[in-house]
């Protein structure tokens, strides 16, 4: 027997049960062998290859009554179209704000239980509000994907702790760890539409100059153009692998910025007023059936004027400002068709469901009383002058790069018709109730109708995986998952007679609080939605709490609380049980205060010297806070050189930051905007040929909010510049802008020069950020 066949015959005792098993002849080399079965992709051996494609839509701040198909007067082609081909869910619900219902969308669970009550900027230690989603806590997203599904998201995430949201991370909270295999967007609560803070994945880059399409650059536009080649891309390679999409604009929270016709079309359309806009809408839903016919239109509350009480100038100047957040909305809505139509083109429109959610909360009334050229100085209580109101709609500008504007209260208030009060007011339908609609031709026969059954966020996640055909795993990544709170709506889809499954649902946000149970809910207001700061303190079992059965009553629109004392003690009481369950007491009623960073981790605990390298870019959470504490910043050089310019050190931009830079005349800048006012101080003397140091010395008059400040600038330690700024920020320079080292990459600070030139042109080695004692007034600084 020769040596070959010795072999042959050992290895194949050797080999038996496996060979057996799987029913191959092994040999010395393929030539004598046959080959194994090669392994199926997860999509098809999880028989997904004909699973639906989903579409998730999700917009920001969108009021009730805003969309065409809800009774408004904006054009919403794509929500009318998924309305007609598909369902209306008259009766869904959010948390009344964004970070949270962005964690309750994603997991399925209440938003405390994600540890998410709270946005990412105002998080704190407490359980409940620390804004970190929790490894047990898993994302539905992340099933979709270990089973096959393409994945990708589009737009705002709001969802990273901002101390995570840096380059050194930990990750394991930012969209690719949840389950997306892209993400294309922002990582703050909002961004500039024209001049965006965008993340690639984990890459911050700089946005296109314009869309795909050569057209003017829009943040909107580009998600969209993004989210069609994407789908498309994946329709190429494997048309048979199933996509996800999230599609999360940034629209229509502020800055309310569109593309000049967009606006210009609805110009004169809002002159009536708030009042006829919201008496309107809510009429037209009557001769829809969207909302039953018993229905009353709420009242308006005490502090929100008439429109016919206002004088001219100031219908002028709200008139306008809904014409922009109009044209806003239709822009927005436009990009979501692009997307509709792409996916039809591609012939996968029948077995893909659409989600369609406007609005994470009500309508915004963060805008104040008399609207807002600049949303920051919300954050800031900051005020602004009126005559800057007028001249921006006068000169045409307002919607523009030029403005972080914000609609006033009362239009809030009649985009959310027919309900009570706006978003972040919890106990109040005007804050969590939203406009819904799913299409999905091959799993819902029905067409053009109304589903009035309770439904909540949390549902969302059980209704894709029922659809899908899958199911929540007992463990994602080594945790044991937390049972999902929500209830698949799948029930409802043909029976619109179908008794509810959610029959039990909690809501607070920022100590408002509501309960829903079986048709009755109650809830107590502590804060007005457009003051920033904290109201006058109540002990929490002494809140006045009201009454309603919604069942017999709509929109919220007669309180029983006097004439069942005992009903009400028992939803009380039911409240407080089910907001334990869910991880929300200790109730957490403080507003701006909560901005501030002390009350989450720190990169820069502990830490007050800090050395940037060039080209370094944080987001706010991960730098130090600079509102008012004294410290220097010295900008480190190989040598200057005549002409060198360009930014050394800028936070924030336009709406709320500060930028250190050099003309090229050799001048240099300590440029401020403190959201209302700017500030540009310039040395009186040009930086002398090789100099090495430019030293930047900030010197706050108190060590407390809002302190005026002085400036003081060296270089190689001649002082060579000094001057003031008579009010500094407080809480926030950005939601989503940067402190960028030599350049500057989202809005300057001021107009004097461009972010696009904005590079330092000579040798910058590092910027060192250096806290300092000194304080203007020493005895109030202590």
């Amino acid at each position: 027997m020769n040596l070959r066949k010795k072999i042959s015959i050992a290895l194949l005792s050797a080999l038996m049960p496996v060979a057996v098993q799987a029913q191959t002849v092994k040999g010395l080399t393929v030539h004598e062998s046959e080959d194994s079965p090669t392994k199926q992709l997860n999509f098809r051996a999880n028989k997904l290859d004909e699973a639906p494609n989903i579409v998730l839509v999700l917009l920001d701040d969108v009021g009730y009554a805003q969309m065409g198909h809800m009774g408004g007067k904006i054009e919403t082609p794509a929500f009318d179209e998924i309305a007609d081909k598909g369902l209306t869910y008259s009766r869904f619900h959010t948390t009344a704000l964004c970070s949270p219902t962005r964690a309750a969308l994603l997991t399925g669970r209440n938003h405390h239980t994600a540890e998410t009550g709270i946005i990412m900027e105002a998080g704190t230690g407490n359980s409940g509000y620390t804004t970190e989603i929790p490894g047990e806590v898993g994302s539905f997203v992340k099933v979709l994907q270990q089973k096959g599904y393409s994945t990708s998201w589009y737009g705002k995430n709001h969802n990273v702790p901002n101390w995570e949201a840096s380059f050194t991370g930990p990750f394991d909270r930012w969209p690719n760890d949840l389950g997306f295999d892209y993400f294309y967007g922002f990582v703050g609560g909002d961004t500039d539409q024209f001049h965006p803070a965008l993340v690639e994945d984990r890459k911050r880059i700089v946005a296109p100059e314009t869309n795909a399409d050569g057209s003017p650059y829009h943040l909107t536009t580009d998600m969209a153009d993004h989210a069609i080649n994407y789908v498309q891309s994946v329709n190429a390679v494997a048309p048979d692998k199933p996509f996800f999409v999230y599609f999360a604009p940034g629209a229509t929270h502020a800055p309310h910025q569109a593309p000049a016709e967009y606006v210009e079309k609805y110009k004169g359309k809002f002159d009536a007023g708030w009042d006829v806009y919201r008496e309107q809408a809510f009429n037209n839903m009557k001769s829809k059936g969207l909302i039953p016919a018993d229905s009353e239109l709420t009242s308006r509350p005490e502090s929100l004027p008439a429109w016919d009480s206002l004088n001219e100038e100031q219908k002028m100047v709200y008139a306008r400002m809904m014409e922009v957040f109009a044209g806003f909305t239709e822009h927005t809505d436009v990009q979501v068709k692009r997307l509709y139509d792409a996916i039809d083109e591609m012939g996968k429109l029948d077995n893909t469901i659409f989600i369609y959610m406007a609005g994470d909360n009500g309508g915004s009334a963060e805008g104040g009383q008399e609207g807002m050229l600049n949303e920051m100085t919300f954050f800031n209580g900051m005020p602004e002058k009126w005559e800057d109101k007028v001249a921006a709609v006068k000169s045409n500008r307002l919607g523009t790069e030029d403005y972080f504007n914000h609609m006033p209260a009362a239009w809030a208030w009649a985009v959310n018709s027919p309900y009570q009060w706006a978003k972040q007011i919890a106990s109040h339908l005007g804050g969590v109730r939203n406009a819904m609609t799913i299409s999905y031709p091959n799993g819902i026969e029905s067409r053009g109708e109304v589903r009035s059954q309770f439904t909540h966020i949390t549902d969302i996640a059980p209704t894709i995986l029922e659809v899908a055909g899958l199911e929540m795993p007992k463990e994602i990544d080594g945790y044991t998952q937390t049972p999902i709170d929500g209830t698949s709506m799948v029930y409802s889809f043909d029976n619109e007679e179908a008794p509810e499954t959610h029959t039990t649902q909690y809501f607070e946000i920022g100590g408002n609080m509501g309960i829903y149970h079986d048709g009755w809910w109650a809830g107590a207001m502590r804060n007005i939605p457009w003051i920033s700061g904290s109201t006058k303190h109540v002990e929490i079992t002494d809140m006045k709490w009201e009454l309603y059965h919604l069942s017999e009553d709509f929109s919220q629109s007669r309180d029983l609380a006097e004439e069942m004392p005992e009903k009400l003690e028992y939803m009380k009481y039911l409240f407080f049980a089910e907001a334990s369950k869910a991880n929300a007491l200790p109730i957490d009623d403080r507003r701006t205060e909560r901005f501030r960073s002390s009350f989450r981790p720190s990169l820069t605990a502990g830490q007050k010297v800090f050395n940037y390298p060039n080209g370094l870019r944080l987001p706010e959470g991960a730098t130090p806070f600079l509102k008012f504490i004294s410290h220097t910043m010295d900008a480190q050089l190989d040598s200057y050189k005549k002409g060198d310019q360009g930014v050394l050190i800028t936070q924030g931009g336009r709406f709320g930051g500060f930028v250190v830079r050099v003309d090229k005349a050799g001048y240099v800048y300590y440029e401020y905007s403190n959201t209302s006012d700017v500030y540009s101080i310039k040395t009186t003397a040009k930086i002398p040929a090789g100099t090495k140091n430019i030293t930047t010395k900030v010197v706050m008059d108190d060590k407390k909010p809002y302190t005026a400040s002085t400036i003081k600038i060296y270089a190689d330690g001649k002082k060579i510049g000094e001057g003031r700024v008579e009010k500094t920020i407080p809480n926030l320079f950005s939601l989503d802008e940067t402190m960028d080292i030599g350049q500057d990459s989202g809005t300057p600070v001021t107009n004097k020069y461009s972010v696009k030139g904005s590079k330092y042109s000579g040798l910058l080695k590092m910027v060192k950020v250096s806290f300092i004692s000194e304080y203007g007034n020493e005895a109030n600084a202590k």
